[in-house]
Formats: C-alpha cells, structure tokens, sequence
C-alpha cells in the first residue's frame, strides 16, 4: 500500500471517528497505529508529514483516555493527515 493510501484510509479513519464517543473512538484510533508508523522509505518530507499525523493522533487518543476534550485536537489531526496525503501524492 503506497503512502498516500495509508494516509487516505487514516484521514477516512479519523473523520468516521470524529463525532464518536470516547469509547467508540479509541479502537479506531488503536486501529491506525500500523497505518502511521513510518518505514523510512519515502521522501524526509513525506515522513516529516507521517510522524506529525501521527503524533496528532496520538494526542487525540490521550484526551480520550483521560477524558479531556479533544475537539480542537481531531481538527489538528486531520489537517495533519491532508498534509501527509498531499506531500505523499
């Protein structure tokens, strides 16, 4: 699967998880772990887009957790992921 479609899927992903409770959430997010993780094997930009896409998510899956609002961070996460699929086109 190229570095766009992995992108695509996680955009999807955190769009159908958005408006989600907590509970229903943080298995989507869990689910995208291995989507986001980088092989190396693109271009640094590219991977510099991954890794912001995936620290966003991983920020989102924490307020979760602790119960804190999150609503600023999907915002922050998808915006992070329109990047990761425009750089990886």
């Amino acid at each position: 699967m190229s570095d766009f479609e992995k992108a695509a899927k996680v955009f999807d992903a955190l769009k159908a998880a958005e408006d989600q409770p907590a509970q229903l959430a943080l298995p989507i997010l869990n689910g995208l772990v291995g989507l986001v993780q980088g092989g190396g094997e693109e271009r640094l930009e590219v991977e510099e887009a991954r890794s912001g896409a995936f620290m966003a998510i991983c920020e989102i899956g924490k307020a979760l957790h602790r119960g804190q609002p999150a609503d600023q961070l999907w915002a922050v996460a998808i915006g992070a992921t329109e990047r990761w699929m425009s750089l990886a086109k």
